[in-house]
């Protein structure tokens, strides 16, 4: 599984009333603001899916140095992304292409709040087995309707 940071794990707004949030107090030495918008329970919703958690975020190595430990989840691999003079095909997300050829073949899941058709077609054509390539909304992040949606495609 492919994990986005921004958007998934750190919603663009404020966590709804009665979802857990990190005490603002708990998190100001890690020099990230809206840290305080992750879901302390989110790791543990994350390991119960007993699936290969990646990091796929522009984070990259900071994920396991601030978000890991904050979340309850060992280091993760980390994505590394192409540099900036690669263009990606025509209408396809940037990250698309490489998470496809670090999948290598295998089923994968890949939450991100920046996905697109272009980028689920791409994969159906180039991927050659099951993939599901979930949009996360940004502004809620990664809701209970989104971890039944994936338990339910790793069961299929």
């Amino acid at each position: 599984m492919f994990l986005d940071v921004d958007g998934p794990l750190i919603p663009l707004r404020s966590r709804p009333a009665g979802r857990r949030t990190f005490p603002d107090e708990d998190l100001r030495d890690y020099g990230n603001p809206l840290l305080y918008r992750l879901d302390p329970d989110d790791g543990r919703r994350l390991l119960a899916l007993n699936c290969e958690l990646v990091w796929a975020t522009t984070w990259m190595a900071d994920a396991n140095e601030v978000l890991s430990p904050l979340l309850g989840l060992p280091e993760l691999p980390v994505v590394e992304w192409p540099g900036t003079d690669v263009d990606p095909p025509h209408g396809l997300h940037w990250k698309t292409k490489p998470i496809i050829e670090w999948a290598a073949g295998r089923p994968f899941v890949w939450l991100d709040d920046e996905l697109t058709d272009a980028d689920r077609e791409w994969a159906a054509a180039q991927h050659g087995n099951r993939a599901l390539l979930h949009r996360v909304d940004p502004y809620a992040g990664l809701t209970e309707a989104d971890y039944s949606l994936i338990r339910h495609w790793l069961a299929e």
